[in-house]
């Protein structure tokens, strides 16, 4: 009997069963917030990446942080030996863009919130993100000009040339960039990146490309990333 209570004196020294109900409502608002993340990441995320496989990750990143804050922040020495175990410790997966290392912070952040104890405050927060990503969403959306991919190609290279349709292009595109061009005595392919101040500068330029030759064919393609 006396090793029994010497082992649950050893395990529970420092933590008080009364904070039972405030681990697991903490636990619950850490899962439910960081799901929320991921479905914001998902849908306002501008990655290249899978992002939904990316956002799966959110959840567990913020539930481990959340019970890692639990353990250490009673203990000086236990956050002592985080620092050193972490010190040790070298993440190889690369992150390929700074969206997704931000909102890796901002999942690292509710688990911390959470796991000090600051549950309310962590929601507070969180409804202020969903508010500023959602207006800076709309706000790029507002201020951005129309990026798109164009194709162009002809059946005509003789009467159709890669010097007639930059001059075209320039007329009506505030950015002009060629990406690839293909020419052989039968036909003539060129793609540029292009960039329009809005649909009616994308109608004009479909116009005047196609008025250059009946042959022309025009593809355009988005560019914002928005899948």
């Amino acid at each position: 009997m006396n090793e029994i209570k010497a082992f649950l004196s050893d395990n529970l020294s420092g933590f008080s069963l009364k904070a039972i109900p405030n681990f697991i409502f903490a636990f619950i608002v850490c899962s439910i917030l960081s799901f929320f993340l991921g479905r914001l990441y998902v849908k306002f995320g501008n990655s290249l990446s899978n992002r939904k496989a990316f956002a799966r990750n959110f959840m567990i990143l913020a539930i481990t942080t959340m019970f890692i804050i639990s353990v250490v922040k009673s203990s000086l020495a236990l956050s002592l030996g985080l620092v050193g175990a972490l010190s040790i410790v070298r993440f190889r997966s690369a992150i390929k863009e700074p969206e997704e290392l931000t909102y890796l912070f901002l999942t690292i952040s509710i688990g911390l919130g959470c796991g000090a104890g600051l549950t309310i405050l962590t929601v507070i927060a969180f409804f202020g993100f969903i508010a500023v990503i959602w207006f800076n969403n709309r706000l790029k959306k507002d201020l951005e000009s129309q990026s798109l991919y164009l194709t162009i190609s002809s059946t005509q290279p003789d009467k159709v040339n890669l010097k007639l349709i930059i001059e075209e292009l320039k007329k009506y595109c505030s950015s002009i960039k060629l990406k690839r061009t293909d020419e052989n005595a039968g036909a003539i392919e060129a793609s540029f990146y292009v960039e329009l101040d809005g649909i009616e500068e994308l109608e004009q330029t479909k116009n005047a490309l196609k008025g250059l030759h009946p042959s022309v064919s025009v593809t355009f393609m988005d560019n914002t990333r928005d899948f």
